[in-house]
């Protein structure tokens, strides 16, 4: 397996993995003009990449992976949810998918709280063994915070959602498995995010606060002061998901 996380605008962070033993790869989180850097990544590991994934629409920078997968003929995924909201053709995907990318197995969870189309991405490597070795999570958990829950209105929904699907989804992982969210510090999407790219699911349940309270006190503490919305969130939002 391969592997590598770029940072970018806004305090993204994106991501290309996959499998060299059958050339394939994934580009995750792709942010708008970096679509150069993934097609340069996949020639020089010799490796196609046959899906381009948003961990959902995002509301603080223009995604750069619909041009990507059009720049590719690859297809370009976002979460079921989604149809009815874009105003394009996808690839959708559901919770529980697995795709196969050789001895790389992404299987797609669906996390609804910060957006309803949220996603993270469980990754196993069958040459490390049937255990997954990481998962990708987007704007749902961050190291040391979790997503914000207010961008589509409805915030007290909305984080009631988040708790679910943290406790449901991640928080039942191996302690020891690697987490790699989608921003770091200096994001909108969150609050008391770290400037530490990566963290493990025991890391996170010890010491992000947000992971040891009960459902009601995480509702209340997500919505008592909500940030200022991220700057021209409605023209990114209306740019990525425009035909």
């Amino acid at each position: 397996m391969f592997f590598k996380q770029l940072a970018t605008k806004e305090a993204s962070l994106s991501y290309f993995f996959g499998c060299a033993t059958v050339a394939k790869a994934v580009a995750v989180d792709v942010v708008a003009g970096d679509e150069q850097w993934f097609i340069d990544e996949a020639k020089k590991a010799g490796v196609s990449i046959t899906h381009v994934i948003d961990t959902h629409v995002h509301a603080d920078h223009y995604s750069g992976g619909r041009k990507l997968a059009q720049m590719l003929g690859a297809p370009y995924c976002l979460h079921e949810s989604d149809k009815d909201f874009v105003k394009f053709d996808y690839m959708p995907l559901r919770d529980g998918q697995k795709l196969d990318l050789g001895n790389v197995q992404v299987e797609v969870l669906h996390t609804p709280g910060h957006t309803a189309d949220s996603v993270c991405l469980l990754v196993t490597d069958l040459r490390r063994g049937g255990a997954p070795w990481f998962v990708v999570t987007g704007d749902t958990l961050f190291v040391g915070a979790v997503g914000r829950p207010d961008l589509a209105g409805r915030e007290r929904e909305m984080a009631g959602q988040l708790y679910d699907s943290l406790q449901a989804k991640l928080m039942g992982l191996p302690a020891d498995l690697e987490i790699y969210p989608g921003h770091q510090a200096g994001s909108a999407c969150g609050v008391g995010l770290s400037g530490k790219p990566s963290s493990t699911i025991g890391f996170e349940k010890r010491w992000n606060p947000a992971l040891s309270m009960s459902r009601e006190d995480f509702i209340a503490e997500l919505t008592r002061e909500i940030p200022p919305r991220p700057a021209d969130m409605d023209r990114m939002v209306a740019a990525n998901i425009a035909a």
